[in-house]
């Protein structure tokens, strides 16, 4: 299961640091191909207004594929993934929506139980190109 790196001592999920009405998401988003909303790097989520528990699960779920990833890795992978996406759809949209990654964090978003019980590297059964996913 899970080590030091995705629990406290106590038990509880390892969350990332939240930082609200940052300019941050703003200023990415004109360099990035989508308008970001709330961004997960590192240790910290910038957004640019106040993040729901939704967001903030989506986001702490980017956070611990980064933990497992050692935050480069998982970046890195991220751009793969995003590029392969914009050869296959030819948008750049639905290329960020179909990335693995992305899918994992959309679709268990609204679970707010889903870290306790997440597996390690659970990213992966999203990488094929399958929507009934479970």
């Amino acid at each position: 299961m899970y080590n030091f790196l995705y629990f406290k001592d106590d038990g509880e999920i390892r969350k990332p640091w939240f930082i609200e009405n940052s300019k941050l998401p703003w200023l990415l988003s004109h360099v990035a191909p989508i308008n970001i909303w709330a961004i997960a790097l590192g240790p910290f989520v910038w957004c640019r207004g106040e993040l729901d528990e939704v967001t903030k699960n989506h986001e702490t779920i980017h956070y611990h594929q980064q933990l497992e990833l050692l935050f480069i890795g998982q970046w890195l992978l991220y751009v793969f993934y995003w590029i392969k996406g914009l050869f296959i759809y030819k948008e750049g949209n639905t290329a960020y929506r179909e990335s693995p990654f992305e899918r994992e964090a959309y679709q268990n978003e609204a679970n707010l139980e889903y870290l306790s019980n997440r597996e390690r590297f659970a990213w992966r059964k999203y990488r094929e190109n399958n929507n009934n996913i479970t």
